[in-house]
């Protein structure tokens, strides 16, 4: 495979990442302000969905990418931005995995509370808690390696 192509491919997915990223926080969230159980089940229904369709073969599709593109420039790992990126593509990972199964809860909760007619739990809201503060550090860890990309820093 070529370098164009290669990087190409890195661009897109980094693309489709962050789109879904966001977009998936949005919707999740502006579902989750609507305190309306059947709302937030389709919602949370579709975004999970989404993670499994978009961010998880994008986030595949990164790291490989930039790994094959670091090779095909005799770049080593442990080159400042390429390292910082990597560490940051690991913290962005361990948030981003339990804020899957999060929503993945938060959908079957506000499923429950649907099917009995009853309101959302206090274990829903505190699901959503820690969906919206463990989607900080990812989503910042994300802004940081799109920096990193553009700027390639040579560290100290």
């Amino acid at each position: 495979m070529d370098y164009l192509t290669l990087k190409w491919m890195h661009i897109l997915s980094s693309t489709a990442l962050m789109g879904t990223g966001l977009g998936i926080a949005f919707f999740m969230w502006m579902a989750h302000l609507s305190c309306d159980a059947r709302n937030i089940a389709a919602t949370a229904r579709m975004v999970v969905i989404a993670d499994a369709v978009f961010t998880a073969p994008a986030v595949v599709v990164q790291f490989v990418t930039g790994l094959w593109l670091a090779k095909l420039l005799h770049l080593p790992l442990g080159t400042f931005w390429i390292k910082t990126a990597l560490i940051l593509f690991v913290v962005s990972g361990a948030c981003w995995l339990p804020v899957v199964w999060l929503q993945i809860k938060a959908r079957d909760l506000a499923r429950q509370a649907v099917i009995a007619g009853a309101p959302l739990s206090p274990v829903y809201r505190r699901v959503m808690r820690w969906w919206f503060w463990l989607g900080w550090p990812a989503f910042i860890s994300v802004i940081a390696i799109f920096w990193l990309m553009v700027h390639k820093p040579l560290g100290v």
